[in-house]
């Protein structure tokens, strides 16, 4: 007998929207993966998905990331923990306004309705969520909390503003996520992107950096080597010193930074990122400023990523200036390299063979 020969209750067939439907009252009388009931004296776990996107309704994708959590909410409730399993969805970014451009439609109810129709899907799925704890990113009472975070992070010099390049779309006119720009274009009209400086706003979280090192210490042994040595090369801190050279005709010396001060004797050449504003000036007026500014547009067009890659040959353009060594007092040239990013360090390096 196969199951097309016979539904469980002896009918003719399967029908699965039928048994949904029977089947979904009950679920929701029981609400079995409720949390928090009066006088609960069960441990507590808490155990949280990443929200999805509301975007458009879930696809497989979904219901195989979701699962994860699933088996690890259902498992401390079967070893006798009172579990906390909330879903939400991070409604207040750029994959919701997209869609919702794209379509032409008000981002307010094309967001609404997708969520309506994600939660109805993920209710058919039976995911052991708590359907009484429900979160939308877009929603005031959610985002209110994101916005007095940012005042404290504010109030104590954590949160600042400075100019940085970001990718821009000459077209629309606006600033691109990364995963907005596409092979170089912009994924809503396919113009090229570029990069343009604006003011942005930054978290100084590496106040936090040596505290975040040496706290890891606590977690060798319960967390995955391999994990820890993601998160210390993530972190990256590094020992070294900064070091100042005298640029030939500028008042101000340029600071790198190095981990290996003892190799200052070799330094044959100095090297600036092509976006900074020190490259700019250093090129302005000079005989290299043609090729600076065409080289320049080349390197707007690159992502990070690009730029950093140890797969490709290194570029850069002489700009007619040159540094003196401060160790030896030599003359070393100056070369402008998109390899070198101007929010990376000082945005400056000493290059020895």
């Amino acid at each position: 007998m196969t199951q097309t020969d016979t539904e469980f209750d002896g009918r003719e067939g399967y029908d699965v929207h039928a048994v949904q439907d029977k089947w979904l009252p009950v679920w929701d009388e029981l609400a079995p993966f409720r949390s928090g009931r009066p006088g609960d004296a069960r441990p507590k776990r808490y155990a949280l998905d990443m929200f999805p996107y509301p975007s458009g309704d879930l696809h497989m994708g979904h219901a195989e990331a979701y699962a994860i959590g699933d088996v690890v909410a259902r498992y401390w409730v079967q070893q006798g923990f009172d579990v906390l399993h909330p879903i939400g969805w991070d409604s207040f970014g750029l994959p919701a306004e997209n869609a919702a451009i794209k379509r032409g439609v008000d981002p307010v109810l094309w967001t609404a309705e997708n969520i309506e129709q994600q939660k109805s899907s993920m209710r058919r799925y039976a995911c052991s969520f708590d359907w009484d704890r429900v979160l939308y990113t877009s929603d005031p009472a959610y985002y209110t909390w994101n916005q007095w975070l940012f005042l404290r992070m504010f109030e104590r010099g954590l949160a600042y503003r400075k100019a940085s390049n970001v990718n821009w779309c000459p077209n629309d006119q606006t600033v691109l996520a990364n995963e907005q720009v596409v092979q170089g274009r912009c994924e809503r009209c396919d113009a090229v992107v570029t990069k343009k400086k604006l003011t942005q706003w930054y978290m100084r979280v590496t106040d936090y950096a040596d505290r975040l090192l040496d706290d890891m210490a606590q977690l060798e042994g319960s967390w995955p080597d391999k994990v820890l040595l993601m998160q210390r090369n993530w972190i990256g801190r590094s020992t070294g010193a900064e070091v100042r050279f005298v640029v030939e005709g500028r008042e101000e010396p340029v600071t790198v930074y190095t981990t290996r001060p003892d190799t200052l004797f070799g330094a044959t050449f100095f090297v600036v990122a092509s976006d900074s504003d020190l490259a700019a000036e250093l090129a302005a007026g000079t005989a290299a400023e043609g090729d600076f500014a065409a080289y320049l547009e080349t390197t707007k067009q690159m992502s990070e990523v690009d730029r950093l890659s140890t797969d490709r040959p290194k570029t850069g353009v002489f700009l007619q200036r040159y540094a003196v060594n401060p160790v030896n007092g030599e003359r070393i040239p100056i070369y402008a390299a998109d390899y070198v990013l101007a929010d990376y360090g000082t945005g400056a390096i000493m290059a020895v063979p």
